[in-house]
């Protein structure tokens, strides 16, 4: 159910705000909408849950220090988060 300030989300377009969730990006109603649809997904507040440790790990890595290897496996582990 929602409220009037929310609306439903899929996990897909859920996945294409968590950057912008994140970075304080959004609306109030399209955070309450994220929240709302977290609350409901452990699917999609697990993956936010391993992005959230993902940029904690790698938040003071810049791409610049990164081999061709390293980066090309962040990538693939990224594919396989998303999917």
């Amino acid at each position: 159910m929602t409220t009037p300030s929310t609306r439903d989300v899929s996990c897909q377009e859920l996945v294409e705000l968590l950057t912008d969730y994140l970075e304080g990006a959004l609306t109030s109603d399209e955070v309450a909408s994220v929240e709302h649809h977290l609350a409901l997904c452990s699917g999609c507040a697990a993956y936010l849950d391993q992005l959230r440790m993902m940029i904690e790990a790698l938040g003071s890595v810049t791409v610049k220090t990164l081999s061709d290897d390293s980066l090309d496996e962040l990538i693939e582990v990224f594919r396989g988060l998303v999917r």
